[in-house]
């Protein structure tokens, strides 16, 4: 007798299943779920090989860009330094064209010099030594002394030449000298510059040497010294007055014979020595004049540049005002140590103090725009720092924000007041009201002393004046009709 097997159910479907079964029935990759034809390893490979390559590209993004960011913020500040550097020597030229190239200019500059005291005294003494040594009034006066009286002639001369110096200083000083001194600077400024041009033919150069006349200078103190002290040449002498500007050309032939002397070919004359470098000068000017444009016109292609390819503009321009400072304060330098070296090539005492004051006088436009660029680096690079995202810069923004906006409140509320209540003020004070206006326009005036000043002032106290009365008249007859 056969005993019946368990077997499992086939015929249910979620029913236990032999192991042949199953393996028959495991998914078997078709070419619909991959790559065509492709074995399952190859795949996989392909798909990391893909993955590396993007994880690749993501990590050389960020690589590039700032190294494409940071070579063009050097870029930029390199450019910035040398804008900053070329700008403020572009005013040095500028001014120098405009001022020491310009005869007009020139005169301008330089005609308040003989109202200063250091330049007053330098060219007095030297005025005056060279009157004493052509007129030699010590010998003079040994021989009209008798000889026992001969050892006066020192003191006397002595006393004479302090009154000669007292001359020739009021001179300088005087009104009349102004014009003199005008039409001496025109014609000197003219020669020097047709000196350094190359094409002069009065002024007398030499390889080392540019010689200044001070003749004219000369003839007017001998004839305020012939009216104050006629016995002084022994004779009335007859000197042409050349207080209207004039000068003749054989000025120098009158005064020989007037004074009856033969004047040495050096006779009041200055020498301003460019220790041989008179032809580099001269190139100097030839290229100023050639030039100016073209650097004038390279410090904004710079600038203009350095901001289009900056990154971050803000930085570029807070670098852009501290190098203007910087360049200024460079440059301020540089004409500082040329000026030390004018006053050392001078004698020290009375005519190094005249030259000094005469170099500061020269250059105190050319000082003011130092300190106006100065003034303009700071202020960009404060601007370009506060608008920045710095913890500072933000709280300060803050706090301005806040303040703009309390003060906006506060003259809202103070305009509501004074619309309420300042008719009324108006209409009971109209009398102090309109002196009120009157004693603020005289200061204004007394501050703001032109005529164009002066012409405002008036329009509006007028103004004001009418608008007070209008106001007051205004305030009471609402007043009377709402009695």
């Amino acid at each position: 007798m056969t005993l019946p097997v368990d077997r499992p159910d086939t015929s249910i479907p979620n029913g236990p299943r032999a192991p042949d079964e199953v393996t028959d029935e495991l998914p078997v990759q078709t070419p619909d779920d991959g790559a065509p034809g492709v074995p399952e390893s190859d795949e996989v490979s392909r798909l990391k090989a893909e993955l590396a390559d993007l994880r690749a590209r993501l990590d050389e993004r960020p690589r590039r860009r700032p190294m494409a960011r940071t070579i063009r913020s050097g870029l930029a500040a390199v450019l910035v330094v040398l804008a900053a550097f070329c700008l403020v020597t572009s005013v040095v030229g500028l001014w120098a064209a405009r001022t020491t190239l310009n005869t007009d200019r020139w005169v301008a500059t330089v005609a308040p010099l003989p109202a200063d005291p250091q330049v007053n005294a330098a060219v007095a003494e030297y005025a005056t030594t060279q009157l004493f040594t052509v007129i030699n009034v010590q010998e003079r006066l040994q021989q009209v002394l008798p000889p026992q009286a001969a050892f006066v002639a020192g003191p006397i001369a002595g006393q004479l030449r302090e009154q000669v110096h007292k001359t020739v200083e009021n001179v300088l000083g005087s009104e009349r000298f102004q014009a003199i001194w005008v039409s001496l600077n025109q014609q000197l400024h003219q020669r020097a510059i047709a000196v350094l041009e190359g094409r002069s033919e009065v002024v007398t150069t030499t390889s080392d040497s540019v010689q200044i006349d001070l003749l004219p200078l000369i003839n007017q103190v001998l004839r305020e010294l012939s009216a104050q002290l006629p016995t002084l040449f022994g004779k009335t002498i007859t000197l042409p007055d050349l207080s209207s500007g004039e000068i003749p050309a054989n000025l120098r032939l009158r005064i020989e014979e007037a004074v009856g002397v033969t004047l040495p070919a050096n006779f009041a004359q200055f020498t301003v020595y460019d220790s041989g470098q008179l032809y580099e000068a001269q190139q100097a000017v030839v290229a100023a004049k050639r030039y100016l444009v073209a650097f004038v016109a390279l410090t904004v292609v710079l600038l203009l540049a350095a901001f289009a390819i900056s990154p971050r503009r803000r930085r570029t321009m807070v670098q852009l005002g501290v190098w203007l400072v910087i360049a200024a304060v460079a440059v301020t330098v540089v004409l500082r140590a040329v000026k030390r070296e004018i006053l050392d090539a001078v004698p020290e005492g009375v005519y190094r103090s005249g030259v000094d004051a005469t170099v500061t006088t020269v250059f105190s436009v050319l000082r003011e725009r130092g300190v106006q660029i100065i003034v303009i680096g700071v202020v960009l690079a404060l601007i370009g720092y506060l608008a920045g995202p710095g913890r500072f810069p933000v709280w300060l923004r803050g706090q301005v924000r806040r303040g703009a906006v309390a003060a906006g409140h506060g003259t809202v509320a103070g305009a509501r007041i004074v619309g309420a209540k300042g008719p009324g003020f108006v209409a009971r004070n109209l009398d102090p009201v309109r002196i009120g206006g009157v004693i603020v326009a005289v200061l204004a005036a007394l501050i703001w002393s032109s005529w164009t000043g002066l012409f405002v002032i008036v329009i509006l106290l007028a103004a004001f004046e009418v608008a007070v009365t209008l106001l007051a008249r205004q305030y009471r007859s609402v007043e009377a009709t709402a009695v």
